[in-house]
């Protein structure tokens, strides 16, 4: 049994967008929704956003949009999601390439997001990643309710990282975490080998105060909405 694991958030971290927002564009679409459904949505989350509601609330706001929806149906267009984001080149290469040599050297990857299972089973697949801890929305009768469990956001990272190195027996001072954003905080501190991607003012300062690994990247802008 490996003596060490790896955590690691997903959007604008592995991948180089923010999943939730470009998912539910795709799904909209799927649907048969007027172009400017997205437009609309994404706003209401904006002004929530811009007006000081907290990213947990945030959060929770995107999954009441899937209200209704039937989870054997959003797992399978978030298959369709991620081919046609491949396409398009997703994964930040910096950051894949650093948790492939993990995975050669036999550490098991844990993904951690506020993001849910449409987007993050194909990630966790295609990264080979043991497990993928993201929201998980409330589900009865096979029917998404529109609302979720906890967050995924913030201090609950720090807490899934704690529970699921316990689950597996292994120290966390041994263990590395990446993560792109402030909100990124808990999970990288939860560790003895935190690493910080990308160009996040606030969280690259921490990171130099610290004297944590910094990882930078190409074409991976620092996004203001974050939910994940």
């Amino acid at each position: 049994m490996p003596n060490s694991m790896v955590f690691s958030d997903v959007d604008e971290t592995v991948i180089r967008i923010k999943s939730m927002f470009r998912f539910l564009e795709f799904y909209l679409s799927r649907r048969g929704e007027p172009a400017g459904t997205y437009d609309r949505l994404l706003g209401e989350i904006r002004r929530g956003a811009d007006s000081g509601v907290p990213r947990q609330e945030i959060n929770r706001r995107y999954y009441r949009f899937y209200a209704g929806e039937e989870a054997d149906r959003l797992a399978a267009v978030g298959k369709d999601w991620f081919a046609h984001e491949s396409e398009r080149g997703l994964f930040v290469p910096e950051t894949r390439h650093a948790l492939d040599a993990h995975a050669a050297a036999g550490e098991p990857l844990v993904l951690i997001s506020g993001s849910f299972f449409a987007c993050l089973d194909p990630i966790a697949e295609a990264t080979g990643a043991e497990w993928a801890i993201g929201t998980r929305p409330v589900i009865r009768r096979g029917r998404l309710t529109g609302e979720v469990l906890v967050p995924m956001i913030g201090a609950a990272k720090g807490r899934a990282v704690r529970v699921a190195a316990a689950v597996r027996g292994v120290d966390l001072a041994d263990c590395t975490a990446y993560g792109d954003h402030i909100s990124d905080l808990d999970l990288l501190g939860a560790v003895g080998h935190p690493v910080v991607v990308g160009a996040d003012p606030a969280l690259n300062a921490h990171a130099r105060e610290a004297g944590w690994r910094r990882l930078p990247v190409d074409d991976v802008p620092f996004g203001e909405l974050e939910t994940a």
